[in-house]
């Protein structure tokens, strides 16, 4: 089942829980992620060929510390593999295992960080309010000017304006 954020306190939660997770590191536990190793492809000598240096990170979207407001835009996202419900993330861009795992996890938190922030409705702040309160006075007091002009175009055609009479 997929949750929405329908009403303000929906929205004011879910704005608590990208707080909480922001106030982590900026990464995601690697506890809470299926890790597996694989030799990079491309330049890099007998290095590549010898050692295991490539990072896969693989992470259900049904895990209970990712929040169901964020599943829509997970699943749009190109890291998610359908056949599996799982986001899988790689990378090859440094020489050592470790840092790939690092790099990884980083990847997932902001992709993770991303779609639960994107999904956050922010109300219109105050001065925005004020500014769209004064365009409708403003397009209130513009219409009435034109429908005054207007009227009294037509009343001087109907001959009681004091217009010509032919």
């Amino acid at each position: 089942m997929l949750f929405r954020l329908v009403s303000e306190k929906d929205n004011a939660d879910a704005a608590e829980w990208v707080k909480r997770f922001t106030s982590i590191e900026k990464r995601i536990p690697k506890e809470l992620v299926e890790l597996s190793f694989s030799r990079s492809s491309g330049p890099g000598g007998q290095n590549v060929n010898k050692v295991n240096t490539k990072a896969t990170a693989r992470c259900s979207i049904n895990d209970s510390w990712i929040p169901r407001w964020a599943l829509p835009a997970l699943m749009k996202d190109s890291h998610y593999v359908e056949s599996t419900k799982s986001i899988l993330v790689t990378s090859t861009v440094h020489r050592s295992q470790s840092q790939n795992v690092e790099e990884c996890l980083q990847k997932l938190y902001s992709l993770i960080l991303s779609a639960a922030s994107g999904a956050i409705q922010k109300g219109p702040s105050e001065a925005q309010t004020k500014k769209v309160d004064g365009l409708i006075k403003a397009d209130k007091a513009r219409r009435k000017t034109d429908k005054m002009k207007r009227s009294s175009v037509k009343q001087g055609r109907s001959g009681r304006g004091g217009g010509f009479d032919f």
